[in-house]
């Protein structure tokens, strides 16, 4: 491994499909979407939806809420492992937690349930330092512990602050973890109404990444954390560079323009040092609408050659928020290592490059792209381990 480079040396998965990164594994092979239908929906609370949602589960130790259990969880498992991987925690372990809307279950239950009225202790349930606390004194860590938020490119963001903490020597590996479940009535109804999400079909009738009749992304949850170094033995895949930026346009459209987003992609690759014909695997947001289709495939068109395949598994762990480019990452990296890419069947016409079902992955670069509400661009470039 050399100085540009970081090892993906350890993954542990908290999603729609289980606690576990072999459950989330397993479903996106079998092809099934995570999601069941929920009830409780809709304006009126009446309606039935489908979502890919973490279930109750995890170590009652953890904290009181999905989130905390669920963060725990995840980073847990992949400190484990990391050492079954040959990794072993340097000097100095930080800690990055990728968060856009934190304990929403629990603040939730504040407001409306609870009258605002907590014990000391439990309201320190709320507070977004608590499960980083509590994790940092179950591993005995003394690194930098903080909190990474670029809404939907949160994961890419989190893993391009933690190399640049490698790259700088502040510490000797990270723990990262990304962690979103927020998929409240509230939170779905209004995405909803913004028009770019819709449940009230299965997510292979909704959400269609680079097809025709995508009416947008479905909702999930999920916490996917990595541990993050140079000395791995065992790398699921390598982290080469990336690149952020802001379109600096509207709250919630990409700029049609695609300037910004193009200098991103062209950031990334000279920042991980790669031409862009060494790229096989576009991992795209994808999230189903209208405008990322577009802004996608025109920078697939103009930087990446014709055997460059395209894809989003979006239509199969849904659109997990904060936490969506680090489950999508995960994939990606796992990919590497179980030999495919277990990339969704297309169900209509669409782009004459997207993947369909499991694709072999050769030696080839993964650009992982995350545009986030907002503004948000990011890109990561990916490389199997050597």
């Amino acid at each position: 491994m050399n100085s540009r480079e970081i090892g993906i040396c350890g993954i542990g998965a908290v999603t729609g499909y289980g606690w576990s990164r072999e459950q989330f594994w397993d479903g996106l092979r079998a092809g099934k979407h995570a999601a069941t239908l929920v009830g409780g929906y809709g304006s009126n609370r009446d309606e039935t939806v489908w979502l890919a949602r973490v279930a109750d589960g995890g170590n009652p130790t953890d904290g009181p809420s999905r989130f905390a259990k669920a963060m725990r969880a995840a980073a847990r498992e992949a400190i484990a492992d990391a050492g079954a991987r040959g990794w072993q925690p340097g000097k100095r372990v930080g800690l990055l937690h990728a968060v856009v809307l934190g304990e929403v279950d629990l603040w939730r239950e504040f407001y409306l349930e609870r009258n605002r009225d907590l014990r000391p202790r439990e309201y320190l349930g709320l507070m977004p330092s608590t499960p980083m606390s509590t994790f940092m004194q179950e591993y005995g860590f003394h690194g930098p512990a903080m909190n990474v938020s670029a809404m939907c490119a949160s994961g890419n963001a989190g893993l391009l602050t933690a190399k640049a903490w490698l790259d700088a020597g502040i510490v000797d590996d990270v723990v990262f973890v990304a962690t979103d479940l927020s998929a409240t009535p509230e939170n779905v109804l209004h995405f909803v109404r913004l028009g770019v999400a819709a449940v009230d079909q299965e997510p292979s009738d909704v959400c269609r990444p680079f097809q025709e009749g995508s009416r947008g992304f479905g909702f999930g949850e999920a916490s996917v954390s990595f541990v993050l170094s140079r000395s791995a033995e065992r790398p699921y895949a390598l982290a080469l560079g990336g690149a952020m930026s802001h379109d600096g346009y509207h709250v919630t459209s990409v700029d049609p323009g695609l300037d910004q987003v193009r200098d991103c992609f062209q950031q990334a690759l000279d920042n991980a040092g790669v031409p862009a014909s060494a790229v096989k695997y576009f991992n795209a947001h994808g999230p189903g609408t209208a405008q990322c289709d577009r802004a996608e495939s025109t920078i697939l068109a103009e930087f990446f050659g014709p055997e460059t395949g395209i894809y989003s598994v979006k239509p199969l762990v849904g659109h997990c928020q904060g936490a969506a480019s680090a489950v999508e990452m995960a994939v990606a990296a796992m990919s590497y290592d179980r030999g495919y890419v277990p990339a969704p069947v297309p169900v209509a016409p669409g782009h004459p490059q997207l993947l369909s079902g499991r694709t072999p992955v050769g030696d080839g670069l993964t650009v992982k792209s995350s545009l986030g509400m907002g503004g948000h661009n990011s890109v990561v470039v990916l490389a199997p381990p050597a």
